[in-house]
């Protein structure tokens, strides 16, 4: 069983997600609320092992440390600033609020949860033991409401957990939901260090996972080694994504593959493009490989 120490980890830096000082996004050194169209975004987080979120901080005055009442995805919830709001003219579109600032109880309350979430886990974990369940405990949340206890957990396929539910319920003496994540919503929530060396990309600042195909790997002329191209998670990384777009409308402007074209040394077929040199390689008819500015490259005319 995973110990508590590792299941909630206290992040060692407290990072902002590329907030920079521009003109755009004049920080509030003065304690002074702008005024004109736009929005002041503070980062909040909600859990200690949880990336920080964005949220409209309207009018008030914060500073990192502050405890908040903010707009959750399941009702008000208590979290803890993490960078003061950053007000950005002209940004437009909806963020959920810090509602205030969180009262002496509601912070007792939210530290009483983080240990209730603890028990929840053990319980749970000893009872998925018990009953044989072929399933995987990745993360257990308690609204701050105490509603209800969601338990997140990975599985091959379809779990019969209906008996585990009725000793949760039992056990806990609260509504209880179990919902299955798939593998990419695993390595969000447990974090860690992706091949490049840096946090994961979903841990750190990804909301929202955007489809990933193998077509863009092979249009970046990647190596097709699942070891260079998959995540920890076993999927394809999620960074193919960034870049793909600029791949397609630079390689539009490239010959084509299989092709053959005249150049200055004579003819060849195209078995290479180098985007970023605007370059292609020819095969020419004596077997010769050159590289060829794109600008000397030119249809081979029909016959």
């Amino acid at each position: 069983m995973a110990s508590k120490k590792n299941r909630r980890r206290h992040r060692s830096k407290e990072r902002p997600l590329n907030h920079q000082k521009t003109d755009e996004a004049r920080e509030l050194k003065g304690r002074e609320v702008p005024t004109g169209n736009g929005l002041r975004v503070a980062e909040v987080r909600l859990r200690p092992d949880l990336p920080t979120t964005h949220f409209d901080a309207k009018d008030l005055l914060l500073s990192p440390g502050d405890w908040v009442l903010v707009e959750g995805p399941h009702g008000p919830e208590v979290g803890q600033v993490v960078l003061e709001p950053v007000f950005y003219p002209g940004l437009k579109g909806s963020l959920p609020m810090v509602l205030r600032r969180a009262s002496v109880k509601e912070i007792n309350r939210y530290h009483k949860i983080l240990a209730q979430e603890d028990q929840a886990w053990d319980v749970c974990e000893t009872k998925i033991q018990e009953l044989g369940l072929e399933m995987k405990l990745v993360r257990v949340e308690r609204l701050f409401d105490g509603s209800k206890i969601i338990f997140y957990y990975t599985a091959d396929g379809r779990v019969d957990f209906r008996q585990l539910v009725k000793e949760l319920v039992r056990e806990l003496r609260s509504r209880i939901e179990m919902r299955q994540i798939g593998v990419r919503h695993e390595a969000k929530m447990l974090g860690g260090l992706g091949t490049c060396g840096r946090e994961l990309c979903c841990a750190s600042f990804i909301r929202d996972f955007d489809a990933v195909s193998i077509r863009m790997a092979k249009e970046q002329s990647l190596p097709l080694n699942p070891n260079k191209i998959s995540g920890i998670c076993g999927r394809l990384l999620c960074c193919l994504v960034y870049e793909h777009q600029v791949y397609v409308d630079l390689k539009k402007e490239m010959p084509k593959f299989g092709k053959r074209y005249c150049c200055p040394h004579g003819e060849g077929k195209v078995i290479r493009h180098n985007i970023f040199r605007r370059t292609v390689t020819l095969e020419l008819q004596d077997g010769r490989e050159i590289d060829v500015p794109i600008e000397q490259v030119k249809a081979k005319e029909e016959s």
